[in-house]
């Protein structure tokens, strides 16, 4: 799908990002939100209008709150020895482990998130019972995380590794930035894309996937009634572009669980 990169956002976009980053407590924006930047009036519009929910801490508490409490799996970890063989060095370990956990913490808000905006396409409105504001500090920003590999430009067999755990949108392969990022180890990805992808593939995994959405859905409406009356302006865009946008919605819906439990499951791959 189409994105704006962050380096390349400017006025108000570049604005929107930097709350997204802070809010979010990770050093960067996700590509749900950095796919809507590329759809005119969009972020803007989702932004003024869901701001409240993150500036208030709601759907950010709502989200790793949920996440803690689904149990998620785990696998024996992998010889340290096996690792530094694969050309993981304590650095590069260290990394892997902040990457994981910049996913286990953000994709749930990005469920959130999408959740609330299916809301408001849907016709739906915050009603006009004045919500008390609320003081609210994220946590500290996780550290910064390597650049997304570019899969086309990849040696044949790393392409072909990624691609292997690519989800078809429209018919195209995307390839969650999770990966991407892993994918600066070439022969950890392989082992992700490989003796883990049993593992990745078991029905347990999948289960604790389908447990964690389920619950995040059930928070969406309490957030939901806690968004002020929506704003005047931006203007909302045009209703014959919501389908391209729940499409989008749906192809998040499907990997943002994966990228928490898959996350959880490569980082219990690393030694403690």
């Amino acid at each position: 799908m189409n994105e704006l990169a962050e380096r390349d956002a400017t006025g108000e976009i570049a604005t929107i990002y930097d709350e997204i980053r802070r809010f979010c407590a990770v050093p960067y924006v996700s590509s749900m939100q950095r796919h809507l930047a590329t759809r005119p009036g969009w972020l803007p519009w989702v932004w003024a209008a869901l701001r409240p929910a993150f500036a208030s801490g709601r759907a950010q508490e709502a989200a790793w709150r949920i996440t803690a409490e689904v149990d998620l799996p785990r696998v024996e970890p992998v010889p340290r020895e096996s690792l530094r063989a694969w050309g993981v060095d304590s650095a590069a370990e260290a990394t892997i482990r902040v990457v994981c956990d910049s996913f286990i913490r953000v994709s749930p808000i990005n469920l959130i998130l999408s959740g609330l905006l299916r809301r408001l396409l849907a016709g739906e409105r915050p009603d006009d019972t004045p919500i008390p504001e609320r003081a609210w500090t994220p946590p500290p920003s996780l550290p910064s995380l390597p650049s997304l590999v570019a899969v086309d430009t990849l040696p044949a067999a790393q392409r072909d590794t990624l691609l292997s755990l690519a989800t078809l949108v429209d018919g195209r392969p995307f390839v969650p930035g999770l990966y991407r990022m892993l994918g600066h180890w070439p022969r950890f990805i392989a082992h992700v894309a490989g003796p883990l992808r049993t593992h990745l593939d078991a029905p347990a995994t999948r289960e604790a996937g389908e447990r964690l959405l389920e619950r995040l859905d059930g928070a969406i409406p309490a957030v939901f009634a806690a968004l002020p009356p929506l704003p005047a302006r931006p203007p909302m865009p045009p209703a014959a572009e919501f389908g391209g946008v729940l499409a989008a919605l749906d192809a998040y819906r499907k990997t943002s669980p994966e990228m928490v439990v898959f996350s959880s499951l490569i980082r219990s791959t690393l030694p403690l």
